[in-house]
């Protein structure tokens, strides 16, 4: 049976974005990318909502893997583009051959689905994906840079508590902090 993580960066105070909307405080070091490479060789799909999507597609299977790119990104980006991945929206009417476009009227039981279907680690990402979820999610993952922004939007909106219990984290030199929770 396949494990659900939802991992995604954040700032220090848990934001994935500033109050403008904007990711450009996420410049992420090469001592993280190296672990995100780690763990991405260990997933067997993707599941993003199409805000992450848009956000990772095109850099990762364009720009970041063409033989100009230091080579933990281009190493990454091919690691990417090898992994099956699933796009939740409504909005998207096409997609790049190799991925696959799930409603969200769909995404509980297409998630539900894969679980059972797939041995191995389904990674999701995407805020409001991820609370939609949020009863299939075996793991929450987190890498906080080391920034403060004041406000945005949260790691994960939730409406009531969810208790979780610490099973690992692990600081890298250039401040960022990974941790990562599983339900109690």
């Amino acid at each position: 049976m396949g494990k659900v993580i939802y991992w995604m960066n954040t700032s220090m105070d848990g934001y994935l974005e500033d109050p403008d909307g904007r990711m450009d405080f996420m410049d992420p070091a090469e001592d993280f990318q190296q672990a995100a490479n780690d763990h991405v060789r260990q997933i067997s799909a993707f599941l993003f909502g199409r805000r992450l999507y848009e956000a990772m597609e095109k850099p990762w299977t364009q720009d970041l893997g063409k033989e100009g790119a230091p080579a933990v990104q281009r190493e990454f980006a091919r690691l990417y583009k090898e992994t099956p991945r699933y796009v939740f929206s409504d909005t998207i009417q096409t997609v790049p051959e190799g991925l696959t476009i799930v409603r969200r009227k769909d995404a509980v039981s297409v998630v539900t689905r894969l679980k059972q279907e797939i041995d191995g680690t389904l990674q999701l990402g995407g805020p409001e994906l991820a609370a939609s979820l949020v009863d299939l999610i075996d793991e929450f993952w987190v890498y906080a840079l080391p920034v403060i922004i004041g406000g945005g939007k949260p790691y994960l909106p939730v409406r009531e508590a969810l208790r979780l219990r610490l099973v690992e984290h692990r600081s890298f030199a250039s401040g960022i902090m990974f941790r990562r929770y599983v339900r109690p």
